[in-house]
């Protein structure tokens, strides 16, 4: 324990001193702030946003008779005491599904519905699309982006984002419009940018393990909104920001809010 807040102490200290005026972070919860809530729930997406979290991030898959349904496991193994692969059920029998948490598991239009009637939220849909097929792509990039924008409020930001580049490029190519962010589980590196800006998307999204404030500050130049994750803590957090990250990526947002606005006040959290 004293280490870590030696460690924690250390951190703060050098934040401090980079810090020469205040500092804006947008902090999401990844999958609903899943460190404090139950998984990618609406009870999650809820619970965050009443504890004053205007941000999350959401994992969406295709059933088999092609609704869009919110699970980060293509299995609803880990999470609920059902077996059963996400895209071989229908939502008849996703909808009978609790979590073991006693939650349902939430469909897509369910969740903007809901986000309909919240203002200025930041929202990553991310599409778990590695195993589709382009026709599958295809119904799925069109029903997702219909779903999402057809309510969203005009101070709220809704981004595409996948670690799969066919998912963004057919996105791009249905809706030029989207906004969309490219996810890699590396370090910001030179060919990370290249990646991104090949891809023609404006945001990137990479792991803050070995990534330098000098990368992030070259993706910026390039003109790339910069997205770092994992954030499982305090120190990833206050590391996060040090490195000068626009948006952290965090599985106890809430938690980290409270610390950040007791300890780093020159942050300022969106």
């Amino acid at each position: 324990m004293k280490r870590a807040i030696l460690f924690i102490a250390a951190l703060l200290m050098g934040a401090t001193a980079m810090a020469q005026h205040t500092r804006e972070v947008i902090l999401f919860g990844h999958r609903g702030s899943r460190f404090e809530f139950d998984e990618n729930t609406m009870a999650a997406f809820k619970g965050m946003h009443d504890k004053g979290i205007n941000g999350f991030e959401t994992d969406i898959r295709l059933t088999k008779d092609g609704e869009l349904v919110i699970s980060h496991d293509s299995s609803l193994d880990r999470l609920t005491p059902h077996q059963g692969k996400v895209e071989e059920m229908t939502r008849k029998q996703i909808s009978k599904v609790r979590t073991d948490k006693g939650n349902p598991i939430a469909f897509v239009d369910e969740m903007c519905e809901w986000l309909s009637e919240c203002n200025g939220m930041y929202v990553e849909f991310e599409m778990k699309t590695n195993d589709y097929t382009q026709e599958q792509l295809d119904v799925y990039c069109e029903k997702l982006y219909k779903i999402a924008m057809a309510r969203k409020p005009v101070n709220s930001t809704y981004l595409f984002t996948s670690f799969d580049k066919r998912a963004l490029q057919t996105m791009q190519r249905l809706h030029p419009d989207a906004d969309l962010m490219f996810i890699l589980g590396t370090p910001i590196t030179d060919d990370a940018i290249k990646q991104a800006k090949d891809l023609g998307v404006k945001r990137l999204a990479c792991n803050m393990g070995g990534t330098s404030r000098t990368m992030v500050d070259k993706a910026k130049k390039e003109g790339l909104i910069v997205s770092l994750w994992p954030g499982q803590s305090i120190e990833d957090f206050i590391l996060g920001v040090a490195l000068g990250a626009d948006a952290l990526c965090c599985d106890m947002a809430v938690g980290v809010k409270d610390f950040a606005k007791k300890n780093m006040p020159w942050v300022t959290i969106k």
